[in-house]
This record gives structure tokens, sequence and C-alpha cells, in this order.
């Protein structure tokens, strides 16, 4: 067991079962706890996760139900710490995890996931359900650890989420308009990254869950009026006919993988509008409707566009895929969002603004940030930034997020690789400056800048989850829709800056994409989509966005409102992030990392250990007692280790060190009570010999690099010299 604080005991779920409860001394004395039921009679098993301060009241009320009868085995998860807000968040995230794990078939309804601010939750009770989730996988009741499942498209695109009271409003008022014989359209208007797509799977499962609510699990009157929402349109509509509406095949692609993924969901129920149409339907939940098409450069989409329009009876030169939806869904709910609009085909804003003025049309408005951990600041910059309304010296500065302007493409490369490296889900993206050659011949590159040459996306289909795609570089049609974790943006040449008109300038001759490009008449309008296109793909990213303008001119004025990076700086290898103090399990989940910058030089200048931080190694890496992590700067290494890498030691290694690279501490004459200064080297010993006699024995330690000027730094028999640990690996 991974923490002390907390018990995992298995009971078997039955009448005898919920008996042995009362030996427990947290069910015996009503504390809250949280368990989870799982068996089944199928080759995947069910399982169902819940809290209570009365279990045994609960396991008997399990047990009269049909479908969690079936089950046969308990996990009761206890605390001295537990309260009832802990309990209700441990809940909230064992069902989110377990749900993407994928071993179980969740039978919970996603109605009342808590999410709970309380005393201590991140100091104590994150650590708690780390631990709990560790032993969870040490008993093989789940696999995959948490940072995989982070990066998942099963859990970012999972149905079971705590809402904001924000998105909590936004779903009453949608199902209070699916209810309303008054109106028959929602429109759902969000920005990027405000949880649009969320809230239309949510929806989905919400409408589809069989699995009934407890009265005493629902928490606040906002749950308690979802549940009653919900009852009523499952009384209205007891077999929904319903669809989600997808417009871009490659969101729509990751979206079907997560829908199977889903109990009570299916791959086929989501679809491209012409699927949808074929047949009337109760309700069609269309997300990123700014995406549907009407008939201007549809390519190879003309006859199935011209055929669905005939099907329905509509003139194919004036109508789009909103009509259709419109005409053959009772109830229609529109995600939306104007400045996601990025070409031609897509309908254009005044059709959805004649729609919200419909007396039959209810609107509902999603502000919060919820992607960027920059949040509303963040999302504001950036539209300020493309409007050129932010004021002279404004640089954005935000401590959870980074943002940062390169010089060097080849930098900024590197960074995004390490970024893969260290949390996934990190890629390269840029405008469509540059044709898509390689789309017929695979031997040739497509981005050439400078000394670099890259080739665009090899897939349309979830290119984001492709191997090998940290190589390639995508583009708003393969990453509409989608979290990054890291987003390395390149600004085309398509796109540059007036310094004298003091405005944007896009360069038609220099956009590729043809169908985004064709029947545009008004220059404005080309550069509205293109600007639309980087602020889109600019708010990708979770933690960070780094970016590199091909332009001078808007190098120059990005470089105003953005940190700049480069020369050694933009070559330092990523720090990895620094674990907060209460995650920290030493040497089981994390390693030490010494404030000491250790020299591929000669001797770097005096310092002293400083408190530690505490980071995570790779997955392929078990933290163990005796490793420790510090920088190493300089050149002397570079075959082996690059200027700037956080190194892995080994500390205190025994046997010989000959041939080996180590990290020495040469003490101080002077001052050898601070600690001396520090080197990495590979170490070598030399004997000298005169007249045939052992004089004395001498310890080289020898460079590894092609750049001039180092020489072997030799210590001579007697300068006490101090093997601090041997060099495993650049992490």
């Amino acid at each position: 067991m991974s923490d002390s604080s907390f018990k995992i005991e298995r009971y078997s779920f039955c009448d005898n079962g919920v008996m042995d409860l009362q030996n427990n001394h947290f069910a015996k004395n009503q504390w809250p706890v949280v368990y989870l039921l799982s068996g089944g009679k199928k080759k995947k098993k069910l399982a169902y996760i819940g809290e209570s301060t009365n279990v045994t009241s609960r396991m008997k009320a399990h047990l009269s139900h049909v479908e969690k009868s079936e089950l046969n085995s308990l996990q009761l998860i206890s605390s001295d710490k537990f309260n009832k807000s802990a309990a209700l968040d441990i809940e909230s995230k064992l069902i989110r995890y377990i749900a993407a794990d994928g071993q179980f078939d969740l039978i919970n309804s996603n109605l009342g996931i808590a999410n709970h601010n309380y005393y201590q939750k991140n100091e104590v009770y994150n650590n708690i359900f780390e631990g709990i989730w560790d032993d969870l996988r040490a008993k093989g009741i789940v696999i995959h650890s948490l940072p995989s499942l982070n990066n998942s498209d099963i859990f970012k695109y999972s149905p079971y989420k705590s809402l904001s009271i924000e998105q909590e409003q936004g779903v009453i008022n949608i199902l209070r308009c699916l209810l309303d014989n008054d109106h028959d359209t929602v429109i759902a208007e969000g920005g990027a990254g405000t949880g649009k797509t969320i809230l239309a799977i949510y929806l989905f499962k919400l409408l589809l869950s069989e699995e009934p609510i407890y009265a005493d699990e629902v928490e606040d009157s906002s749950t308690s009026i979802l549940k009653s929402l919900v009852g009523a349109f499952k009384k209205k509509y007891p077999d929904p006919k319903i669809a989600l509406v997808i417009p871009m095949s490659s969101f729509r692609n990751t979206l079907k993988k997560a829908f199977r993924n889903i109990k009570g969901l299916k791959a086929a129920m989501v679809m491209s509008p012409s699927e949808a149409v074929k047949s009337e339907l109760d309700l069609i939940v269309v997300d990123e409707s700014h995406r549907l098409r009407r008939r201007v450069n549809l390519g190879t989409y003309f006859g199935g566009f011209d055929k669905t329009c005939k099907r329905l009876e509509l003139d194919k030169h004036t109508c789009s895929e909103l009509d259709w939806v419109l005409m053959q869904s009772k109830k229609t709910v529109l995600f939306y969002d104007e400045m996601q609009s990025i070409k031609p085909s897509d309908v254009l804003h005044e059709d959805f603004y004649k729609l919200k003025q419909n007396k039959k049309t209810k609107t509902t408005e999603l502000k919060s940030q919820f992607r960027s951990r920059g949040g509303n600041q963040y999302s504001a910059f950036i539209d300020q930034l493309f409007k050129l309304k932010l004021d002279h010296n404004a640089v954005f500065s935000h401590k959870g997020y980074e943002l940062l302007m390169f010089e060097s493409l080849p930098d900024m490369i590197c960074a995004v690789k390490e970024c893969e490296k260290h949390y996934g889900l990190a890629r390269l993206v840029a405008g469509f400056a540059w044709p898509w050659k390689s789309n017929n011949d695979k031997s040739v590159y497509d981005i050439n800048i400078g000394d670099v040459s890259l080739k665009w996306n090899s897939t349309n289909l979830d290119w984001i989850n492709k191997k090998g795609a940290i190589d390639e570089v995508g583009c708003i049609h393969t990453t509409q829709g989608y979290d990054l974790n890291y987003t390395g943006v390149i600004l085309g040449p398509e796109i540059s800056f007036d310094p004298i008109k003091n405005e944007i300038v896009i360069i038609e001759k220099n956009y590729f994409d043809k169908n985004g490009k064709q029947s545009i008449k008004d220059p404005a309008q080309l550069k509205s989509y293109i600007i639309n296109i980087y602020k889109t793909i600019l708010l990708r990213a979770i933690r960070g966005t780094y970016l590199y303008a091909c332009d001078p001119e808007l190098r120059k004025y990005l470089s105003r409102h953005i940190a700049v990076i480069s020369g050694e700086k933009a070559m330092k290898i990523r720090k990895p992030e620094v674990m907060p103090i209460h995650k920290v399990k030493p040497f089981v989940n994390a390693i030490p990392l010494y404030d000491i910058k250790a020299a591929a030089g000669g001797f770097s200048s005096q310092q002293s250990i400083g408190d530690l931080d505490w980071i995570a190694l790779p997955d392929n890496i078990q933290p163990s007692e005796g490793l420790f992590a510090c920088y190493v700067v300089g050149e002397s290494m570079s075959k082996v280790v690059p200027d700037g890498s956080i190194c892995l030691f080994k500390a205190n290694p025994g046997g010989s060190r000959n041939g080996k690279i180590v990290l020495v501490q040469h003490h101080s004459i002077e001052d050898p009570d601070h600690g001396g200064t520090y080197t990495v080297k590979r170490y070598g010993s030399e004997k000298v010999v005169e007249d045939g006699e052992l004089v004395n024995q001498r310890i080289l330690l020898k460079p590894e690099t092609n750049a001039y000027g180092y020489s072997p730094i030799v210590i001579e028999e007697g300068e006490e010299l101090v093997v601090v640990g041997e060099f495993l690996m650049v992490v």
C-alpha cells in the first residue's frame, strides 16, 4: 500500500459480505467511505463507484438493484482523514479515471459528479488519491498510470466530468429547451477551450443513461434540477433517436473511438451531417457547428452534397448542412464559435445570426476557459494580440502557462520535442503557407525554412495520436477540436505585419489552402479566416505555446508582447515539472533535483546545495534510493550531454570509476566547508613513472566534445576529489 493514511479492503458483495461490514470500524460508525463494486457475467466486467456515510444500508440497496446484483466484489476505501467533501472528490476522480482505464464498463450515471473545493484538497487529498490509484494498480484492479490516462482521448472526451457552475447552467438551459414546445433550437456559444465538446458528450450520456440517482447522492439544488429535467426528457422520449454530428472527419473519427469505450454509447452515434439526416431524429447535437458546410469549394464532396439536397428537396445553391440538420431533427443543439470559422465552405455567420433571432431559438453562453492553464487571461490576450489592441509594452505573463517566442526554428522544434518526451501530446502546427507535396510523393519535404525541412501530417485522420506525429507538422484541419499539452506554432510567410500602418497583412500568394481561398473576392474575408486559424491553433495547448514567425516584421510585433527566447537559453533542455511537495513520495514517484549546476567545461563557480526540488522520471525509469538529478552546463561533454541538460546520477557509486562518466566535486582549499565546485567528465586514472619508479598517481577528467579549447582536467595525487555520482542518462 502506497500510503498508510487509507485502506482498501475487499469484501464479497452479497448478503454475508454486507454482514461482515459490521465489523469494519468505518462502516459501523457511519464514516464517509468510497467503494468500488465489480463483477458480472460478461467478458468485460461491470463496475460501479460510489461513496456513502452509511455504506451498509447502501450495499443492501445495491443488492436489490437488477444490474448491480450481478456484481460480486466490493473494494472498500476508508481513511480517518476522509470527510464528506473528500469522499465525494475521490469518488468523482475514481469514476473519471476508471472509466478511462478501460478495464470495466461503468454503470454509473454521469449526473452529479462532484467538483468541490475543500480544506487541504491539494495539500493532502490529491496525494491520498494518487496512493489509492497506485494501490489499485498493484492489486491488478486498474492498469494504466494517471499520467498516461490524462493524455488519453478516452479520458479527455469522457462524459464522466464534474461540471462548473457555468457548464451546469448551460446543460439546464439546453434541457429546458428540449422540453419546451415553444423552442426547437439551442445555440450554445463559446470560444476555443470553453468545454463545448465535453458538454456535448456529457449531455449525450446523461440522456441515454439508465442508471438511477439515489436521493442522498444529490448534493445540491442544481443537481436536483438536472435529475428532474433528465427524468422529464426520458418520459417525453422513452427511446430517443439522437445523433452527435461532427463536421470534421478527423475529429469525428477520434470521438467514435471514445464512444466505443463508454457503456451505453456507440461509435455509430457519432455521425457526419449527411449520415445524420438520412431519417428524422428526435435530437441532433452538433459540435463545432461553425464548420458545417455550404456549397462552396467542396471538391470531391460536391456530389454527396447535391445528392443529400435532392433527397431532402432543398435547393443545393442556397441551402447548407445547417438547414439539413434543422429540417431533420425535432430538437437541435448547436455548439458554436464564430471565431473558429476558417474557410469559405463554412456556413456564413449571417445564417447563425438569423437563426439566433428566430423566436424558436434559445441561446446560452460559455465564457470560462477550461483547456488552457492560462485561463481567460490567455484567450483574451490572443484575441487582443491579433486585434492590435494591447498596450504597446504589454507582455503576457501567467505563472500557470508558458508562452514563448523563439528566434530560431530549430530551437523551437527541440523544445517541442522535449515537451513531448516529458509530457506527451506536444505537436508542431503551422498555417497553410506551403503546398502539401508529400501527400503524393512521400520522399519530398513540404516546409523548407532556412536549413529546416519538415513534412505536413501524413494522415488526415486522428493525426494527433499517430505514432511519429512529433516529427511532422499539423494544420488547422488535423488539430481543430483537439487538446494538446504543448503546441509549437509556425506562423508562415502568408501572414505579415505593416509597421507603418500598424496592421496585420495577409500575402495571398503565400497561402496554399486552395479550398480556403477560392471564391473569396474580399481580401478582408481571407484575412479573417487566416487570423481565425492562428487564433484557433494558438488555443490548443493546456500547458504552453511556443511561436516562430517566418516574417521578420511580424516577429518584431509579436516580440513586443511575448517573451523572446534565444541563444543559450533556447538551447537549454526543458526543466521537468517540479512536483508539488504534497505529491512527493521520495524515491517512489520522484527523485531530488539538486540546485547545483555542474560544469561541462572547467569546474563551475563555487556553490552549495540549496533546498531540494523533486521531479518525476520518465515512465520507463523507476525512482529508487540513491538516484538524483542536477543540471549540466557547458560544451565539453556535448557528444554525450547537451548543454543545459538535466542528468540522472547514481549516488556514491562503488567499484572502479575508470572509464565512467561521473559527477565530481573538487574541494576548495580556501573554503572546504562551503562545498567546492562540480564538474562532469569521463573519469580516468594515470600512473606517473620517473626513472622506472612510480612517483605518484593522478586522475584525468576527460572531456568528450568536438568543440575547440577543451582539455583534460588533471587532479594530482593528494588533491581532494569526491566522486558524487555516476552518470546514468540525460533525463
